[in-house]
């Protein structure tokens, strides 16, 4: 986050230290600083460690081992050991036994997966471990834990051949289309580099038959003090940080005679090639045009930051202009972009890219060829440079107000790259005062210098076209996509022009309402309303964000009030009126009107809901409310936005049901609901074809065209005598003559009895087990609370015996729901990936689990586990708007006690395994289950 933000914001930034002249206090050649608020030091054996005291969230330590090895580094006996190393490391160490460290991890509130984690890229391995600090044991422990990943691990090998089974699972699951085509464009890509060699994955043949010396080898090659960085950001004493990682990582010693960690090289490519890649499972068609890859190494420089803020700029205004070519009649392209963009952290290229829809390639070849061509000729207007200036200052705006508000793993990831990228860190307050001094001074003349630069004249190029073999569109030849390319770059460009809008979304505020009755809640922090209208808010200010406030409304109603033949305009009326823009504005001049604002405002209709929900930054209040207000008043309509709209829906579900997993899951839906109209499945091409823009309108005024029943929460950084205002003005004139505001039961229920089902698709030896558990229940927070127990003790279970100690599954698990709405109800849906081989086993030990818990209970343990991460979890979470503005609108909407947020520690802890166990008794009914298996077509 604060990271450069450089990183994470596009239209943010060349507004930095572009004018040499007219800042010529600023040393472009100077190296920038690292900020005071993190300690950056080095031991004597070169294992560097990054340590910030950070309170948000409280009682919470972020722990990362950071190691510049990757499956890059990886000998020829070793493809994929440099991951399965990654996996060892919850295998057995010095210190924790196997199952031990995940067990005692769990016991603390850690969970599997959620929390504790790792992983293997190219060039750097991972781990990652979030410590509760309300201990000071468990942070001793947690450091234990790096230190034993750093230089402890025992690679017993009964063990290592147990996880080749778990690492050939995740292998087996990665396999399909997108595998399959890479593998023919990743050599292409980059260039014959040994890249295109070493995926993390690995390989087959090496995961099954590599000795265990090759993966001790790589252990002790490459995972030593010199290429690794601790980093300890959260709740603790920084000095009490800096003694426990000297304490545990003083000792550790490199090799006598260490190899050197070197960085695989990506040729230049020197003439241009045109690949056409097809596949019959293939999920869409796309297009790519990559330009010569170009070494860059980032420097912790000013110049080096300007370069990286003046593309940031340049890449935000360009993709605006992509945008807008999505949205004409007849796009070019479902989507499109041009940038810089990476291949590793060492090497960048210039790079075209279009999801292509049903005119295929050579009209998006068109659109981004031509598009680049004008921008390189003509730049940028000044409307467009002011706009992203304006963003630009607001985002970072709200970067420093929230400057002691920032999650603690926010930070982590950007010392991640500082060790890994070279990227600076000179902390947000720096930023802010580097971006105030140099906006004024930047130029467009400038930016488009750097625009004319950047953008490739003429240059050799890979052409790629990745498409489903049995596409509507004819598939070009190599030949074609290099004519279309050659034809496309001489054809001339005219200047585009830059349309100017309002400078405000309202010409004047409507006329306001009033507040009729107010009503405090002390114990909750809540000040209720009635406005005039009959409209209701609850507002709750808070000090958990500073520049943050989350609204929502949500009343019953929803797509399931209309009939079965409006069934697919009710499910899309939201979403094409959002298409189309607001009162006089398209979706593009509403973003250049918000330029400089930070606020969002969308209304939908759920299955039984409507919905209004926004957010703002403290200052853009307003101006979310603004938009609320038109949302109820501002519906636009045209035809030109809505025929783009519907084009872009058809051509992503062109290929939907090529991919075995949609098919899949296809078949699981109308099976549980035996094929019924009203349950919604994968779209196809002609659903659009029942879609009317008319009756989309009809259907949102239906809905939005009265705020009757609407609650409006509003929770975050105001002030609450300010915001009454606002809320008379934009609220309280609401429209709301009657309408409906009601849950509709269509009658849709699943099958009843036990259904067992097989579905043969996709060519890959790959399998995937569904249960569905569904049925009557009766809803209440405590049964809520019983029901999630059971299926997070289960979730431990399946990760326990299918994969650790049976090696039947690589990921999968349990989840579902308890439902008031529009029935009282449950379900529960269970997936296990696995293959075909093993589907019987699988099936069987699931059952044999599920008929333990019914018959014994859920393991104390396993449950006290449970608990204490949803403890952890609440604590943390009554810390944020998001968790505050969810609960009250539940409890709203269900009409439960809000006051229960106050108890939920209590709630939890008054959960005992026999509850569990009579839950699992009421919901795992062998007498009432849908089963589907997918197995491949051979």
């Amino acid at each position: 986050m604060t990271t450069n933000f450089v990183k994470t914001v596009c239209v943010s930034a060349c507004l930095f230290v572009y004018s040499i002249a007219a800042h010529a206090a600023i040393d472009l050649a100077g190296t920038i600083p690292v900020g005071p608020q993190v300690k950056v030091g080095k031991l004597a054996n070169g294992l560097t460690y990054y340590i910030q005291k950070n309170d948000k969230p409280e009682k919470k330590l972020e722990l990362r081992l950071v190691v510049k090895a990757g499956s890059i580094l990886e000998d020829e006996d070793q493809q994929g050991l440099a991951h399965f190393t990654e996996h060892m490391a919850f295998n057995g160490s010095a210190n924790f036994r196997k199952h031990e460290l995940v067990s005692y991890l769990q016991s603390i509130g850690v969970k599997f997966g959620a929390d504790l984690n790792a992983y293997t890229s190219f060039d750097e391995t991972v781990y990652i471990l979030p410590i509760p600090t309300n201990r000071k044991a468990n942070v001793n422990k947690g450091f234990l834990v790096l230190k034993d990943w750093a230089s402890g691990l025992t690679f017993n090998h009964a063990d290592i051949d147990k996880e080749r089974g778990i690492v050939l699972e995740e292998l087996r699951l990665g396999k399909g289309a997108s595998d399959r085509m890479n593998k023919i464009l990743l050599p292409k890509m980059f260039n014959g580099s040994r890249y295109a060699d070493r995926l993390p994955v690995g390989t087959e043949a090496v995961l099954k038959n590599f000795k265990y010396e090759a993966l001790k080898r790589f252990y002790r090659d490459w995972y030593r003090p010199d290429l690794m960085a601790v980093v300890a950001v959260g709740d603790i004493d920084p000095r009490e940080a800096e003694r426990l990682v000297k304490r545990h990582f003083g000792a550790l010693k490199n090799p006598a005679n260490p190899r050197p960690r070197e960085y695989a090289t990506i040729p230049a490519r020197s003439e241009t090639e045109a690949l056409v890649i097809t596949d019959k499972e293939a999920s869409s068609d796309s297009l790519l045009i990559r330009y010569p890859v170009q070494e860059s190494i980032e420097q912790p420089t000013f110049g080096d930051y300007r370069e990286k803020l003046v593309e940031g700029l340049f890449t935000g205004m360009l993709s605006q202009r992509m945008q807008e070519l999505s949205q004409q009649a007849a796009p070019p392209f479902i989507g499109g972009s041009s940038n810089i963009s990476r291949l590793t952290a060492r090497y960048k290229s210039y790079t075209a890219f279009a999801a292509l829809g049903n005119g295929g390639a050579t009209p998006a070849i068109d659109a981004l060829v031509q598009e680049n061509e004008r921008a390189r000729q003509f730049g940028f207007s000044a409307g467009e440079f002011e706009r992203a200036k304006k963003n630009l200052m607001r985002f970072y705006e709200r970067a420093y107000n929230e400057r002691d508000k920032t999650d603690s793993a926010s930070y982590v990831g950007e010392y991640m790259r500082n060790f890994l990228e070279q990227e600076s860190i000179p902390g947000i307050e720096n930023e802010y005062r580097y971006v105030q001094e140099m906006v004024p001074g930047i130029t467009l003349d400038e930016i488009n210098k750097y625009t004319r630069e950047t953008i490739p004249d003429s240059s050799a190029k890979l052409v790629v076209y990745m498409g489903n073999t049995d596409s509507d569109t004819p598939v070009p030849t190599s030949a074609q996509l290099l004519e279309s390319v050659s034809k496309a770059e001489k054809t001339a460009v005219v200047a585009r022009d830059d349309k100017a809008v309002a400078a405000d979304l309202m010409d004047q505020p409507p006329a306001p309402g009033s507040i009729v009755s107010e009503a405090p809640d002390a114990a909750l922090g809540l000040t209720r309303l009635t406005l005039s209208n009959g409209v209701k808010v609850i507002l709750k200010p808070t000090d958990f964000r500073n520049d943050q406030v989350l609204m929502s409304a949500v009343r019953f109603g929803g797509q399931m009030l209309f009939d079965e033949a409006d069934a697919y305009t009710s499910r899309y009326a939201s979403s094409i009126i959002a298409s189309m823009g607001l009162k006089d504005y398209s979706p593009l001049d509403l973003q250049k009107v918000l330029a400089g604002k930070s606020a969002t405002v969308r209304a939908g209709l759920g299955s039984n809901t409507d919905i209004v929900s926004g957010s703002a930054g403290s200052s853009d209040i307003e101006t979310m409310l603004q938009l609320v207000h038109l949302q109820f008043n501002g519906v636009r309509r045209d035809s030109d936005l809505y025929k783009s709209f519907i084009a872009r829906q058809v051509d992503a579900a062109r290929n939907a049901m090529t991919q075995p997993e949609i098919v899949f899951r296809d078949e699981i839906i109308t099976t549980l609901y035996n094929n019924h109209p009203r349950v919604a499945r994968t779209a196809r091409p002609e659903d659009f074809a029942k879609v009317s823009l008319d009756r989309a309108i009809g259907i949102y005024k239906a809905r939005f065209g009265s705020a009757r029943g609407l609650t409006f929460i509003l929770v975050g950084s105001f002030d609450t005598e300010r915001i009454k205002p606002l809320l008379a003005t934009y609220l309280a004139n609401l429209p709301t003559p009657d309408l409906t505001v009601e849950a509709r039961d269509t009658g849709v229920r699943p099958v009843g009895g036990v259904v067992k089902k097989e579905v043969r698709s996709g060519s890959e030896a790959k399998s995937n087990v569904s249960i569905n558990f569904t049925g009557k229940a009766l809803f209440s927070e405590e049964e809520q609370m019983r029901f999630h127990a059971l299926l997070e003790v289960m979730n431990i279970r399946i990760t326990d015996i299918l994969r650790e100690k049976l090696a039947l599954i690589y990921g999968g698990g349990m989840n579902g729901s308890l439902s008031k709405i529009p029935y009282e109800n449950y379900a529960i849906a269970l997936s296990l990936p696995t293959g075909p081989a093993n589907v019987d086993k699988v099936l069987a030990a699931t059952f044999a689990e599920m008929e333990h818990i019914k018959e014994k209970g859920p393991d104390v343990a396993d449950l006290n586990k449970v608990k204490q991460n949803w403890i952890q979890s609440h604590q943390k979470s009554l810390r944020e708007n998001g968790y505050w503005i969810n609960h009250l609108q539940t409890s709203l909407l269900h009409e439960t006690d809000p006051g229960l947020i106050l108890t939920y520690e209590k709630q939890v802890a008054a959960i005992t395994p026999a509850q569990v166990r009579d839950a699992a008794k009421r919901y795992f009914d062998m007498n009432n289950y849908v089963q589907v298996v997918l197995y491949p077509e051979k």
